[in-house]
């Protein structure tokens, strides 16, 4: 038995818990039911992180792991976030293909056995497209699209629209993942940079099993800055350019006036016209210090070289 076993794939699962007790049994429930459908020809290992959860999660945690001795627990010493969380959960996985999901049951253990299928027919990438997004308000809908068709731009890189962090990655390209080192890290951006043969799974998202997203619309605006500013210089470049074209526009300006002078002589300047121009010119110039702030703090944080995240204890 143990010689058979020797020759089964071994498929890491990343699992970041914050603050998710409730729905932890349900998560394992039918995680394993999938599991043991694909023990034949797979091993599982189930990295959990518990980011700095305020409520019972890493007692549910434990309990879960006195059925499933295949369960590793990362546990934080504060939240870190879910980004360091996946690098946490990357750093520790072992297996010969990786595959990120979501503990509250959105990203359905159904769609496991495709994004197996893509992975032994070759593809070092396999992405879990969303069909839709009728689990997210409206102006979440709207900020992912505009986030995605910016980004598409923008970028030096192509992030696929509706495509998160539930997605399989083979060995290789885990460890490419681990040679990047930011510490603002956008997953998603890195997952895209280091490239690899990839391919499209579609899965319809479902809701959540228990509690309530810890994302609100603050987050999720500080998490697109991240994404643009951690692959994409055009944002500073823009200012370069609406620098020049407002010096351009002062200069043909001034001209017009002092030929004007020369010709009509001297009047008297409005003052409204005057305070448009020194506001306007003022407000370009705060937008303009505070994208080249946004930049300057990256920099400034990767300088520190603290570390991604702090592992408490670790339960194996």
């Amino acid at each position: 038995m143990a010689k058979d076993t020797m020759k089964l794939k071994t498929v890491s699962l990343i699992i970041p818990f914050f603050n998710e007790a409730l729905g932890v049994a349900p998560f394992f429930q039918r995680l394993t039911q999938t599991c043991d459908l694909l023990k034949t020809r797979y091993v599982f290992q189930m990295v959990c992180i518990n980011d700095g959860s305020s409520d019972e999660t890493l007692v549910e945690l434990v309990k879960a792991k006195e059925t499933l001795p295949n369960i590793v627990i990362l546990d934080f010493s504060r939240n870190f976030g879910k980004e360091a969380a996946l690098t946490a959960g990357l750093h520790h996985a072992t297996g010969d293909a990786i595959i990120p999901m979501d503990g509250d049951l959105q990203h359905p253990p159904e769609v496991l056995p495709l994004l197996l299928e893509k992975w032994e027919e070759g593809f070092e990438v396999v992405l879990a497209q969303r069909i839709s997004r009728h689990t997210d308000p409206q102006f979440q809908k709207i900020a992912a699209q505009l986030f995605y068709k910016l980004n598409q731009k923008i970028s030096q890189i192509h992030m696929p629209p509706d495509v998160g962090d539930f997605r399989l990655m083979d060995r290789r390209v885990v460890e490419a993942v681990k040679q990047l080192r930011e510490n603002n890290r956008f997953m998603k951006g890195i997952f895209a940079w280091v490239g690899f043969k990839s391919v499209k799974v579609p899965f319809e998202v479902e809701a959540r099993a228990a509690g309530t997203s810890s994302f609100n619309a603050w987050k999720l605006w500080n998490l697109a800055l991240d994404g643009i500013t951690s692959f994409s210089t055009v944002p500073l470049r823009v200012w370069t350019y609406l620098g020049g074209l407002v010096s351009l526009s002062a200069f043909v300006y001034a001209s017009y006036i002092f030929i004007r002078t020369l010709v009509f002589g001297v009047d008297t300047p409005g003052y409204a016209s005057l305070m448009i121009a020194i506001l306007f010119l003022g407000g370009v110039q705060l937008i303009g210090i505070g994208v080249l702030g946004e930049y300057l703090g990256r920099v400034y944080s990767e300088v520190k070289a603290r570390p991604t995240y702090i592992i408490r204890q670790v339960i194996e």
